[in-house]
């Protein structure tokens, strides 16, 4: 069966023609272009507006018109992750695979967070069945990478005062808040120097992590790759002169890093050590994340000489402060049982240019001040370390409203339907609620979805009698509020 086949079909009809669409952060455009034209085929009113969010509008079934217009929201863009470091995101297609209940992609990701979302917003615009008030559909860009769209959505675009953001990734629960986030970037400066010619070369690799999202995996435990090559450096360091050539890992803020990689060498008489360290070293990782880690992959192997290799100041600060930079969870949440109030995730690690390194963090917190605060303890680490650290601009938490009424009427719709009552809830990783109620502070928001799995990851999946379930309960709540008065 094709995912095309699945229902609900209007879903995954276009859920399926948004997969076949490259949409990486940032380079939206044929996305953009698809989900206009999508609208001009069936006459609905839709614009971009100048940072690239569509925006679009159906009037209310008659009878309706006086219910009070509601958004629904979603982001065009998606992580690019896969197994094959060669895969082109930005002229590729995603290859789905219908696997029992779920839907995978072929060895990337799948990019259902949030074209599922989008799918669900365009098939409720083109569902003539249905009884609702005025509708208006926003899709934000680059929501991954910066939440861009969201931070420079202008006053006056929105006219609804109830948000449904289709974001989440959990059947049968209701979202009302959420952490806010800030990204603490650390610049290594280094100088070129020969590397030793009495020395022998290693490529130490990690690769096959789990990986998994920055916020919503963060309390799971998995193994980050930057990490694992900090530890085994930096034990090494104290027992050899290292010298460090070449490092790489991660790729993404919001992403644990899954694989990384360093070349180093240490002299020739110290090989056959490091081997053998090498061999203990996995082995100790073996086990600590036996039963979790269970395809991840660590390898030591020659190399020949490089041309240069990092000046021993700098690469010796550097693994020194990646090994004791803090990464995982800070703190849970005295307010709400299970959720992670504050996280900090040791993202990515690259050589840029001739002479820089560049450390990328990323910081979460439900309390803003444990936000700034568990940044700033990342900023010391690095600091010290010689860098230059730089923050972003961040995004604020998003506070629980527990006397919502679109939260009532979600959770109504859900139970109607189901016979379960949804958990309410508040979620650790970034929703745009966070940065709409900036502008539109009378919003009532809420936030729900179908169950997505290892979403960050070429791992992720959804399930799909999870999205019959989401869709249904979408269709039943906006049933709900035409029946409200504005």
């Amino acid at each position: 069966m094709e995912v095309k086949d699945l229902q609900p079909k209007a879903v995954f009809e276009i859920f399926d023609q948004i997969t076949k669409i490259p949409r990486p952060s940032k380079k939206e455009e044929k996305i953009r272009k698809y989900i206009l034209e999508f609208a001009k085929d069936r006459g609905i009113e839709a614009h971009a507006d100048e940072i690239g969010n569509v925006i679009m509008r159906k009037p209310a079934t008659p009878g309706h018109e006086n219910a009070p217009t509601v958004i629904l929201q979603g982001h065009m863009d998606m992580v690019c992750e896969s197994n094959d470091k060669n895969f082109d995101f930005e002229n590729t297609p995603i290859q789905t695979i219908v696997d029992g209940e779920w839907v995978r992609a072929n060895g990337t990701t799948l990019g259902a967070d949030n074209g599922i979302g989008v799918a669900a917003a365009l098939a409720i615009l083109t569902d003539d069945t249905l009884v609702h008030g005025p509708l208006e559909v926003l899709i934000t860009m680059d929501e991954e990478t910066g939440m861009t769209g969201a931070n420079n959505l202008k006053k006056g675009e929105l006219t609804g005062s109830i948000l449904i953001n289709l974001d989440s990734e959990d059947d049968a629960e209701v979202f009302v808040g959420c952490a806010g986030g800030i990204d603490t970037v650390a610049t290594f400066s280094y100088n070129r120097s020969y590397a030793p010619s009495d020395f022998h070369y290693f490529l130490f690799d990690v690769r096959d992590g789990l990986g998994g999202h920055s916020g919503g995996d963060i309390h799971l435990g998995r193994a980050n790759a930057n990490k694992l090559i900090a530890r085994f450096l930096f034990n090494l360091m104290k027992e050899h002169e290292v010298s460090v050539c070449e490092i790489d890992g991660g790729n993404l803020r919001n992403a644990i890093p899954r694989a990384a990689h360093v070349v180093f060498g240490v002299h020739t008489s110290r090989k056959e050590d490091v081997r053998i360290a090498f061999n203990r070293y996995a082995a100790d990782i073996e086990r600590e994340y036996k039963g979790l880690e269970t395809t991840l992959k660590l390898s030591l192997d020659s190399v020949d000489k490089p041309d240069f290799a990092i000046d021993s100041a700098t690469s010796r600060n550097l693994i020194l402060s990646l090994y004791c930079a803090p990464h995982g969870v800070i703190s849970m949440s005295r307010d709400l049982e299970g959720l992670v109030e504050t996280s900090t995730n040791l993202a990515s690690v690259k050589m840029k240019g001739d002479d820089k390194i560049v450390v990328t963090t990323s910081q979460r917190s439900s309390v803003d001040s444990r936000k700034l605060d568990i940044a700033n303890q990342v900023e010391a680490v690095f600091t010290l370390a010689g860098a230059a650290v730089e923050h972003g601009d961040g995004y604020p938490a998003w506070t629980p409203n527990l006397d919502s009424t679109i939260m009532k009427l979600a959770s109504d719709a859900y139970e109607e339907l189901y016979g379960v009552r949804p958990a309410i809830k508040a979620i650790h990783a970034g929703l745009e609620c966070s940065l709409f109620q900036q502008n539109y502070p009378g919003l009532d928001m809420v936030s729900f979805g179908p169950t997505l799995r290892d979403v960050h990851s070429p791992s992720e999946r959804m399930h799909i009698p999870a999205v019959e379930r989401f869709y249904q309960q979408l269709r039943r709540t906006l049933e709900k509020v035409a029946g409200l008065k504005k």
